[in-house]
């Protein structure tokens, strides 16, 4: 990776309404050549739920566009027709890095900008919206291919053709596809939870949930995230 992986596209959006509703959403972002990255994300890149999306520790949004032949494949007609590079809302789209290439706490140089991944992104109800179908986001959930975040630790302009340059890596024990799997197979593996918690480079979000369960010993509900408040009213 001492060549690291060509940004193929540089995505970000402002706000719209999903059609028919009142939800605001900025899942619909556009292509740009530049953008300076801060510790908040990218300049003018906006998000309709702050509490859930963007912040420092989801500054960044990646999705790999290779999952989007197979998603093609698996989705009915006018859901397949969103799978294309940007319909999940990803800054970032490569060609050749998935979760199983990427680890929790990896740093990148981005441009003038050094990145670290901080968590695999929970798929959440707005993904519904987006592709027509009640079900989307339990479905991206269900298949662990969900894209991931990254924390900026060091500000910079960066643009379209720059290449994300893997510059350390402490977790190799800790791939994206390994948490995941945690997170939505193996939900209850005290020992894979137990060292979760304590990933120091991992979102406090993250960190939490895995103290959440072994306090707990139960899955926390994924009701609302997947289906939107009204599911759990």
């Amino acid at each position: 990776m001492a060549t690291g992986t060509v940004i193929r596209q540089l995505r970000a959006g402002s706000l719209k309404r999903f059609a028919g509703t009142d939800t605001q959403t900025g899942i619909y972002k556009q292509e740009i050549e530049t953008a300076y990255l801060d510790t908040n994300g990218l300049c003018n890149d906006q998000q309709g739920d702050k509490r859930h999306h963007g912040g420092p520790e989801k500054a960044l949004h990646h999705f790999a566009s290779d999952h989007y032949t197979r998603l093609r494949k698996a989705l009915p007609g006018p859901a397949a027709e969103h799978c294309r590079p940007g319909a999940f809302g990803e800054n970032l789209v490569t060609e050749g890095l998935t979760e199983a290439d990427v680890c929790i706490g990896d740093t990148y140089e981005l441009g003038e900008a050094v990145i670290q991944v901080s968590q695999p992104r929970q798929p959440c109800w707005r993904l519904n919206l987006r592709f027509g179908i009640p079900d989307m986001s339990q479905r991206l959930q269900n298949s662990l291919r969900t894209g991931w975040y990254y924390r900026v630790l060091q500000p910079g302009q960066i643009r379209k053709d720059d290449r994300l340059i893997l510059k350390e890596r402490s977790n190799e024990d800790w791939p994206l596809s390994r948490v995941l799997s945690v997170l939505y197979e193996n939900t209850m593996d005290q020992e894979a939870l137990t060292l979760m918690a304590a990933l120091n480079e991992a979102s406090p979000n993250l960190r939490q949930l895995a103290q959440q369960r072994l306090d707990t010993k139960k899955v926390e509900n994924w009701q609302g995230r997947l289906f939107g408040p009204a599911s759990i009213a």
